[in-house]
């Protein structure tokens, strides 16, 4: 696993650890959904974007860029990727840029062509390895920060998380996923190990093994199937409107709510198949939202 992929599945399961970061309270990630986002025509995809659930609220867009190796491009790229977005995307409200590096040494040496943009709020730069600066991390800043801590010291950092995850919360966490990912992160940084060497190295063995555990493990799991049902039906009827009508259908899908019950969605799979235009299918969803309505209203 890439490193940037490993902040990005941190974030999708707790998107305020990205705000702890930016100093600000992990409790605004209620109203966001970390997604990647493909760029129509072009070959770009932004794998780390913070979008408002609620498209008509009045809140930024965050895009994230997790840099651990130089790349002179960098910059190019990403301001290239941000402004191609709000192109596509104009009725955006507002957007910030949160660039994450291990380091200073890891930034590009050029960067004059976007300084305007660089030393201005809308970028946001941090630096893991300046995070001991301050004092008393949140549970959550320590967990990014193993990322980053040395194999010699790492299994040690890893257990004293582990064990403050047993008398303290990150938001939207439960004690067992913060587990998870301490030790998919140890996991990570230790790829020679299996997993059962690593739960030794933990002593996650007997943790493990507690009622207390099993219980809110099969808990997290049903609803894990029950999230990833939805997400499944949700992305074949993207790419039965995509493969049938092309430009548009997987923006349309994207606005759909992750909410709606699984026999809906499956209404709505069956539907994909049979309409004769994306027009249709865009009244049909329309008819369904009038129908909630009314019945809320009531």
């Amino acid at each position: 696993m890439k490193t940037d992929s490993l902040f990005y599945r941190m974030f999708q399961t707790a998107p305020g650890l990205l705000f702890e970061l930016m100093e600000r309270s992990p409790t605004e990630a209620s109203d966001y959904e970390f997604r990647s986002v493909e760029l129509k025509q072009t070959a770009f995809r932004i794998d780390g974007v913070l979008l408002p659930i609620h498209q008509s609220a009045n809140r930024p867009v965050y895009f994230i860029e997790v840099q651990f190796q130089k790349d002179p491009q960098l910059y190019h790229r990403v301001f290239a990727e941000i402004f191609l977005y709000l192109a596509q995307n104009p009725n955006t409200y507002d957007w910030e840029a949160v660039l994450i590096y291990p380091s200073h040494s890891v930034e590009p040496d050029e960067s004059n062509l976007y300084a305007v943009l660089l030393d201005s709020p809308k970028v946001r730069r941090i630096y893991l390895d300046e995070l001991d600066a301050q004092h008393d991390l949140s549970l959550g800043l320590e967990i990014t920060k193993l990322v980053i801590e040395p194999e010699e010291t790492a299994p040690d950092r890893a257990k004293r998380l582990i064990a403050r995850a047993q008398q303290e919360e990150v938001a939207e966490m439960t004690r067992e996923e913060i587990i998870e990912l301490v030790e998919t992160i140890i996991v990570y940084k230790f790829s020679h190990l299996s997993r059962k060497e690593i739960e030794a190295m933990l002593g996650l063995g007997e943790l493990k093994q507690t009622r207390v555990y099993q219980e809110a493990l099969a808990e997290g799991r049903e609803e894990g199937r029950e999230e990833g049902r939805e997400e499944g039906v949700l992305e074949a009827i993207a790419e039965i409107l995509e493969t049938r009508f092309g430009e548009g259908a997987r923006e349309l899908v994207q606005e759909l709510t992750r909410d709606t019950e699984i026999a809906v969605l499956k209404e709505w799979l069956r539907q994909a198949i049979a309409i004769n235009s994306l027009e249709e299918f865009e009244q049909i969803l329309k008819g369904v939202q009038n129908l909630t309505s009314k019945v809320d209203r009531k």
